[in-house]
């Protein structure tokens, strides 16, 4: 009698932050951009916030660009809930954010108001950030 081929389920580890950034760590559209400090899971409540923030003071001018992508669920169980029967559902998703990481870019707009864009997004977020620009810029 054969049996039913068993179906491994994928469960995702939280893991641990050892790293710096490998991949995402230079300017590659904007001359502007936010540079993470820090090791962090970023929600999509907080991307969200920093892109409204942005877009809010830029005021139509320019283009922004974000760099980072919550693919990561992050799991709950239900509240009052006895332990076992299995992990629980996805409750939200998270950005898994490096040291070093470019978070946002911007291009076409004066250095301070992007500048001061970047600072009032900086300020949704859980980690220290940095404002980077490219080399070539010369003040527009």
């Amino acid at each position: 009698m054969l049996e039913p081929k068993r179906v491994k389920h994928r469960k995702v580890q939280r893991g641990r932050f050892k790293k710096v950034a490998g991949r995402g760590h230079q300017l590659a559209f904007g001359d502007f951009g936010l540079k993470a400090l820090e090791p962090k899971f970023i929600t999509s409540r907080q991307i969200e916030a920093c892109r409204v923030a942005i877009t809010r003071r830029l005021q139509r001018e320019g283009q922004t660009w974000i760099r980072i992508f919550p693919d990561k669920p992050i799991t709950k169980k239900a509240a009052e809930t006895r332990m076992g029967k299995g992990k629980g559902a996805p409750d939200h998703f998270v950005a898994v954010v490096e040291p070093g990481r470019i978070l946002f870019e911007i291009t076409g707009v004066s250095e301070s108001l992007a500048r001061e864009a970047l600072r009032l997004a900086s300020f949704k977020l859980p980690i220290k950030t940095k404002f980077v620009m490219r080399r070539s810029v010369d003040g527009k």
